[in-house]
């Protein structure tokens, strides 16, 4: 009896034995694949020649677009192989850029008859050209209506989809830069070190949340409004209510930012390079290196794609499983 109980005490040690060194490994596999979840060498990085200087990209639902800052034009390239697809006029010194479903806007930051230009999506061919103001930068569609972030102006305006009429301007602050629709709101980020939240109906400032250190681009993930800010970090935002969750660093120099889904990509201008980032939480996932001064970010669905300002080309990133 005396040995059968010695037995059984013995063979729950070693089962306890068992279990802790399983669940210390476990442990150690966990923490090292939170830590470095994917090798950035599984990704597969393609460049494309575009344009001189391309700044700002959008996707079209099978194409990508891009602004060529330099030589006045957009360049149109198959999103599933990089294929161009031809490049177009666009206005004097093409920038920002948006979709609205059928047509592609651009923003022409010319000074003082800055332009937007409207082009068919399918073939590229100019449905308008609509003076708005020195230095338009930003644009975003709202489903009905384009909106214009007109930097001289300290304003943003509000034209028609339909045929480019200004239907209104609004003051914001100063020196505004990305524009953003969330679904419901129009954001606005100014240099004057505001993110401004606007009501598209009307134009009436909604609240204003205090972002530090030039805020420029905007991405929305379908909670947070994302701005970079122009030295190293990057702001998540609570878009209901305008309260400030969170800044968290993201390069040198970000310039550009999109959602994929989970993650926040951040362009790294001075570092050749884009920062993938938590859109939960802001923690740092890994970088991705790409070409020289990387600007603006789209994501098509399955890959990110980065304007490198500095190399006259575009990077697709598609993540392992792709």
């Amino acid at each position: 009896m005396k040995e059968k109980m010695i037995m059984n005490i013995e063979k729950t040690s070693a089962l306890t034995l068992i279990y802790v060194l399983l669940l210390s490994l476990t442990t150690l596999m966990d923490c090292a694949a939170k830590a470095q979840p994917f090798d950035p060498a599984d990704f597969q990085v393609q460049s494309f020649p575009v344009g001189n200087n391309p700044k700002f990209l959008v996707f079209d639902g099978a194409n990508i677009w891009v602004t060529n800052y330099d030589d006045d034009t957009v360049t149109k390239l198959r999103a599933s192989d990089g294929a161009n697809l031809g490049t177009f006029p666009a206005g004097l010194i093409p920038s920002w850029i948006t979709f609205d479903g059928a047509n592609i806007w651009v923003s022409n930051g010319f000074c003082p008859n800055g332009t937007v230009t409207k082009l068919r999506a399918s073939d590229g061919v100019v449905l308008g050209t609509f003076v708005v103001g020195c230095y338009p930068l930003g644009i975003a569609y709202d489903g009905a209506n384009i909106w214009v972030a007109i930097h001289d102006l300290d304003a943003v305006m509000k034209l028609r989809a339909s045929d480019g009429m200004l239907l209104g301007t609004y003051q914001v602050g100063d020196s505004p830069q990305g524009v953003l629709f969330d679904g419901t709101s129009i954001w606005v980020a100014t240099f004057d070190d505001h993110l401004v939240k606007v009501d598209p109906s009307d134009g009436l400032v909604l609240g204003r949340a205090a972002i530090d250190n030039l805020p420029s681009a905007l991405a929305f993930d379908g909670t947070k409004v994302w701005v970079t800010q122009e030295y190293s970090t990057v702001t998540a935002v609570r878009a209901q209510n305008g309260q400030v969750q969170f800044t968290v660093p993201a390069g040198n120099n970000p310039r550009g930012i999109a959602f994929d889904g989970r993650n926040i990509w951040v362009s790294n201008n001075e570092h050749k390079s884009v920062t993938i980032l938590s859109a939960r939480d802001g923690r740092f996932l890994r970088s991705i290196p790409v070409e020289r001064g990387p600007a603006g970010v789209c994501f098509d669905g399955t890959s990110i794609w980065v304007a490198n300002s500095r190399s006259n080309t575009v990077s697709k990133i598609t993540p392992p499983g792709f």
